[in-house]
């Protein structure tokens, strides 16, 4: 299974990057969102995907009875799946601006704007 989720792993990143090279700045967004959900894979796998009953510390004890799920894995993509909702959300907006500028999402065209 890992194996599997590494082989999908790669292949996000790799359709990202091409994303992200391409002239139209709509490709670098959808580039944007699938580096963001590779990382946020990456993150499970590297930490393991085990199965067990929540962290909690029943009333008495010092130490949670039996597995445990590890809750540092999924505070971490929580966080980055906010994070990249906000980033996604700016370069949404900033593609907006720019086809209202410019009328074009070519990368290369919009750089004559700034002249």
């Amino acid at each position: 299974m890992d194996a599997l989720l590494a082989v999908t792993i790669g292949i996000l990143f790799a359709a990202a990057v091409y994303m992200l090279l391409r002239r139209s700045i709509v490709k670098l967004v959808i580039g944007l969102i699938l580096l963001s959900n590779a990382a946020n894979l990456l993150v499970f796998v590297a930490a393991g995907l085990r199965r067990g009953a929540p962290p909690l510390v029943p009333e008495g004890l010092s130490a949670p009875a039996g597995p445990v799920a590890d809750p540092l894995p999924q505070a971490l993509v929580l966080t980055a799946i906010v994070i990249a909702f906000g980033v996604l959300s700016f370069a949404v907006v900033l593609v907006r601006r720019a086809w209202e500028m410019g009328r074009t999402d070519d990368l290369d065209r919009l750089q004559d704007t700034d002249r």
